[in-house]
């Protein structure tokens, strides 16, 4: 988030089903604590509804319960992007109004829509290796490959190898 986003002391939380130290299963509760003499600007336990809402800047959590809250919120920025459609692409008045948002609605629909990142890193590993979506298409992989680039130019893996 250093490196590649210029987030200077980002907050990292670990993704769990509450907030307090003795929530969830025996990997989080093991992360928890190992987060917490890191070093790293660790703010706790984070719910999956906070995220969203900016309650950390980096999420840590298993590969399989990641992928369950990426695609549920992905999903969710889908349903919201139908939804707007649905309530502006009515009579008249809901096209007036359309036009008098459509400017911020641009930004908010753009920041639901995952293609705009593209992919992700998976850490823990010696070499750079970004996923992307099965069903990602010509831009959302444009933008994994821009981020693995900027992943690779600023010697992400090193910089983590260091830290450790």
């Amino acid at each position: 988030m250093q490196l590649v986003h210029k987030k200077e002391n980002p907050k990292i939380g670990l993704l769990n089903v509450g907030t307090e130290d003795e929530k969830g299963r025996e990997l989080e509760q093991m992360s928890n604590e190992l987060l917490k003499s890191s070093g790293l600007n660790y703010i706790g336990n984070v719910e999956a509804r906070e995220v969203p809402l900016g309650a950390c800047d980096v999420i840590v959590t298993d590969g399989f319960t990641g992928n369950i809250y990426l695609k549920t919120v992905e999903g969710m920025g889908k349903f919201m992007k139908n939804a707007m459609k649905d309530i502006f692409s009515g009579g008249i008045m809901s096209k007036l109004a359309a036009g008098i948002v459509m400017k911020n609605l641009k930004g908010v629909i753009s920041q639901m829509d995952y293609r705009n990142v593209g992919g992700s890193p998976l850490l823990g590993t010696s070499k750079p290796v970004f996923k992307a979506h099965g069903s990602s298409d010509a831009l959302a992989f444009k933008n994994a490959i821009r981020q693995a680039k900027q992943f690779t130019e600023n010697n992400v893996i090193e910089e983590i190898s260091k830290a450790l």
